[in-house]
This record gives C-alpha cells, sequence and structure tokens, in this order.
C-alpha cells in the first residue's frame, strides 16, 4: 500500500496505472474508519484492479467549528485498517494541499439539498460537492463506493455527477451496523456505552416501522417512530422524514413512489446520529 500526501504524486501513480489499462475504484472517507468504510473498501477491490482510499477531514462540510474540531482522527489505524483489507493507495493530504486557496464554487442542487440534513446543515452539501468533485478530479475513477448511511449524500452525489457530466458510476453500499443493529458510524466513538445501549431504539424503532407500514398511514407511521424513540432515555428526534428515495422530497402516501425511504437524525446525548430504513425499493 502506497500512502501519498501530494496531488501531484497521486495523479502519476494513477497515470501510470491506467496507462496498464487497470480499473481505478475511489473510496472518499474522512477517516476514524470502520467495518463499515471497510465493506466499501472491499466492495472497491473486487471491482477494480486499483483502489484508492482518501482520508482527509473535509473542512467545507462543517457548518460547526466545534463539530470540526471534535471529528475523530486516526490516521496510523485508519492505515493500519486498509492496508489489512488490500487498499492499494491511501491518499492523506492537508488541508493546505487541497485548498490552497479558498474554494468558491456553489452547487445549484435543486431540490434534493434543501431538505433533511441540508436544512439542518446550511452549506454542509456544498462542501461535500466542493471536496468530492476535487477527489474525482485528482483520480478520475472508474467508480467511486458510498454507503447507504448517510442516504441524502449519495443522493446529492449522484446530482453532482449529474450537473458536471462526469463519466463515472456511482456505487451505493448498504449500512453495515454493529451486531446489536446500532448504524456503524465514526460518531460512535464519542458514545457512552449507556448512550450505546440507549441508541439501538433508533434502529430497533425503524425495523418495527418496516413491519408496521403494512397497517398504518403514512403520517401515522411517522408519527408512532418519532414518540418511540422520544420516550427512550437521553435520545430526542431532530427530524424523521419520508422521502422519495430519489428526489429526496416527501411523499404524502406510500403510494406516491416506488422508492420510499424513511431517513432520521437523533441526539443522543451530545452526539447526532443518522440513519435510515427502504420501506420500499425497485430494486435498483
Amino acid at each position: 500500500m502506497e500512502t501519498v500526501h501530494k496531488i501531484a504524486d497521486l495523479q502519476h501513480i494513477i497515470a501510470e496505472a491506467k496507462k496498464s489499462g487497470k480499473k481505478v475504484g475511489l473510496v472518499p472517507t474522512m477517516g476514524a474508519l470502520h467495518e463499515g468504510h471497510l465493506t466499501l473498501v472491499r466492495r472497491c477491490k473486487e471491482e477494480n484492479d486499483i483502489c484508492v482510499v482518501s482520508v482527509f477531514v473535509n473542512p467545507t462540510q462543517f457548518n460547526n467549528p466545534d463539530d470540526l474540531e471534535k471529528y475523530p482522527r486516526t490516521p496510523e489505524k485508519d492505515s493500519e485498517l486498509l492496508e489489512s483489507v488490500g487498499c492499494d493507495i491511501v491518499f492523506m493530504p492537508s488541508a493546505e494541499e487541497v485548498y490552497p486557496q479558498q474554494d468558491t464554487r456553489v452547487f445549484d442542487l435543486g431540490a434534493i439539498d434543501k431538505v433533511m440534513e441540508g436544512k439542518m446543515r446550511p452549506g454542509h452539501f456544498n462542501g461535500v460537492c466542493q471536496i468530492v468533485s476535487k477527489l474525482f478530479d485528482y483520480v478520475k475513477p472508474h467508480a467511486s463506493y458510498f454507503g447507504e448511511k448517510d442516504f441524502q449524500q449519495v443522493a446529492v452525489i449522484k446530482e453532482m455527477v449529474r450537473i458536471l457530466d462526469l463519466n463515472l458510476d456511482i456505487i451505493q453500499v448498504p449500512i453495515v451496523r454493529e451486531p446489536s443493529g446500532l448504524a456503524m458510524s465514526s460518531r460512535n466513538m464519542r458514545l457512552t456505552e449507556q448512550e450505546k445501549q440507549n441508541a439501538v431504539a433508533i434502529s430497533k424503532t425503524l425495523f418495527s416501522a418496516k413491519e408496521r407500514m403494512v397497517e398504518m398511514t403514512l403520517s401515522e407511521l411517522r408519527k408512532w417512530v418519532v414518540d418511540t424513540i422520544n420516550n427512550v432515555e437521553s435520545l430526542e428526534v431532530e427530524y424523521f422524514d419520508i422521502v422519495d428515495g430519489d428526489t429526496m422530497q416527501e411523499v404524502g402516501q406510500w403510494g406516491d413512489s416506488e422508492y420510499i425511504v424513511g431517513c432520521i437524525t437523533v441526539y443522543c446525548g451530545k452526539v447526532r446520529l443518522i440513519d435510515n430504513i427502504i420501506f420500499k425499493t425497485n430494486n435498483r
């Protein structure tokens, strides 16, 4: 595994690989890696000749400076994990390398980034598009891999790829969960043991909601999920939206879309956790 810190070095290595006809896949991450990330890397390795993983805590997608400061950084452990699953190149640039000057680009994503995370964290998805578009430009991958835990982010990146007319495949990979059902997240490292136990109620309630959807209206189910989770100690729902899986816009009835996803954000103490459940899918 090669560890690269400079864009020019990364581009040189990839150019040499592509000369011999090798297919390149990219897994963008912000580090503090866990099994969810490693699942993306394994999938990337299976489907490409060269797997590139970026490890970079991107400052432009944090609208809360405290969140940026508290974001876990474990570069040595990340490198060990990536080597253990066969990563070929890990790209660990500095902020100065990625942003030698301020990135002033504004991406017009329509309505996709105006709801849920986009509404609660203004500017977040524009920052995501800034860094991911830069990574796509550096690597020019054949495919890039993202986890479905950040469901809205996947939709945003697909729309960005469409707008910029980029020639690559965006592969979304199902959520990886801890044995308890809790969605794996770097933020879980900030939970106490008791909070971790309490947070299991999020996924447990979402799984139950999928079973109850046949007997409840969409609005009844939404209320039931929020009330159930809010009744658990230290948990408070910020939002639970039931949306079309492509547009991220709320649906009013189960028959409004063939692809319906419930997206939730819950505060567990001071830690903000996200999760989702796919209620209906057209087998995409």
